[in-house]
């Protein structure tokens, strides 16, 4: 058990897997590449190894989980290499809403998450809004979008396949995991956004691509292969 649980016993450990539920966005986008290089979130002995063109953020409301609801801000800055002959795409930054997230993730599946305030409204209709506020007062992110349309199925392969299997280095460990999900997604746009750079990756200095919401949606985090890193 790790040292931060301990010291605080009302986190309880909430092994893997997760069934979770909730609301969000997702923003297929074309960063530029010097934002991407010069990372300061992604750990060093992967940076050289991005190759992918594409990067993944994601907005995400969870309603309920393993250690209850909270929410997460994400992104994923592409795939990279991790010695074992295969590329996977790796979460390089993301904030949560609840200590409990933050602990049992970087313990489950050597997610780097960080924990800030977040002010999150999503609606079925119109104008959606979030503001991540970190521990100082600074504001990490403010986000505001809107979706339209009908609420169709989400694909069963709504990712490229390459996209569909998560690997994390935490610790001296590599973490392969595939969550999967199903629901229902609508088109959706950034009416606008900002972002503090040395918080958060500038997602306003990129193009959004494509972008998604989706309204309703359950997802599975399974328990992860784990094997030594030798970056």
């Amino acid at each position: 058990m790790s040292a931060s649980l301990l010291a605080n016993p009302s986190l309880a450990l909430a092994p893997a897997p997760w069934q979770l539920s909730g609301q969000g966005y997702a923003f297929l986008m074309k960063m530029p590449e010097d934002v991407l290089a010069n990372c300061p979130f992604t750990p060093t002995g992967l940076r050289k190894s991005r190759r992918s063109p594409l990067s993944l953020a994601m907005l995400v409301d969870y309603q309920s989980s393993a250690v209850g609801p909270y929410q997460e801000l994400l992104f994923i800055p592409g795939t990279f290499d991790f010695g074992n002959g295969e590329r996977q795409p790796s979460i390089s930054r993301i904030y949560v809403s609840s200590q409990a997230s933050v602990l049992n993730g970087r313990r489950n599946w050597g997610i780097p998450k960080d924990r800030c305030d977040f002010a999150v409204s999503l609606n079925d209709e119109g104008i959606d809004r979030a503001v991540l506020t970190a521990d100082d007062g600074r504001r990490i992110a403010e986000m505001t979008l809107s979706s339209s349309g009908p609420a169709l199925p989400l694909p069963a392969h709504w990712l490229p396949a390459a996209w569909r299997t998560l690997a994390q280095v935490w610790e001296g460990k590599v973490f392969t995991l595939a969550p999967s999900a199903q629901g229902k997604c609508r088109a959706a746009k950034v009416l606008d956004w900002h972002f503090d750079p040395e918080l958060f990756p500038d997602l306003a200095s990129g193009r959004c691509l494509a972008a998604v919401k989706i309204p309703q949606f359950t997802m599975t985090f399974p328990e992860p292969s784990v094997r030594t890193w030798h970056g």
